[in-house]
């Protein structure tokens, strides 16, 4: 059975390559951001001020949680999320848990490639994002998301095309 989370901060490329593994391996993929993007738009919500609320309020992230783990229970399947790799890993799923990082520069122009507006406002948009998920992951879970250590793949992707990380990837789970 196989299992792959990916996980990584926005702008990273996590979306790319979960697609491009969904397509070269036939497994199904499922963004566990999308949901969290849903539950911000039901709260009338930016993203920003979504993460911000869900500090003090745990349930939003207890109901990611409990939907990601019966997602690698069943198996087979590419799963990406920021805490997909520490939820197999606490809850002994084995599974191949890749990082991907990348500068705040390179991070910011993707997402306005993608997005569209300014970087320097997207810049300061992630770090703000980024300061929120790391105080809810280090007092929900305590998660130092610094800690690359549990991860079997980390990649730098700031200077490597996507077909560069897939095939990193691969020749990696092959060993």
């Amino acid at each position: 059975m196989t299992v792959i989370t990916i996980s990584g901060i926005p702008g990273t490329g996590t979306t790319t390559i979960a697609n491009l593994l969904t397509t070269k391996m036939h497994i199904p993929y499922i963004y566990t951001g999308d949901i969290f993007r849903t539950l911000a738009k039901q709260y009338k919500m930016s993203l920003e001020e979504f993460s911000t609320y869900a500090e003090n309020h745990p349930e939003v992230d207890n109901e990611l949680d409990e939907q990601q783990l019966e997602i690698l229970i069943k198996g087979e399947i590419i799963l990406e999320g920021r805490l997909a790799g520490w939820i197999a890993h606490h809850n002994n799923i084995p599974a191949t848990k890749i990082m991907l990082l990348a500068n705040l520069k390179v991070r910011a122009q993707r997402i306005v490639k993608r997005e569209g507006g300014d970087i320097k406002k997207r810049s300061d948009e992630i770090r703000i994002r980024e300061q929120s998920e790391n105080r809810r992951y280090k007092n929900y879970y305590n998660i130092d998301v610094s800690d690359l250590s549990i991860y079997d793949i980390v990649i730098d992707t700031s200077e490597l095309s996507p077909e560069m990380i897939l095939q990193k990837i691969l020749d990696s789970m092959k060993k």
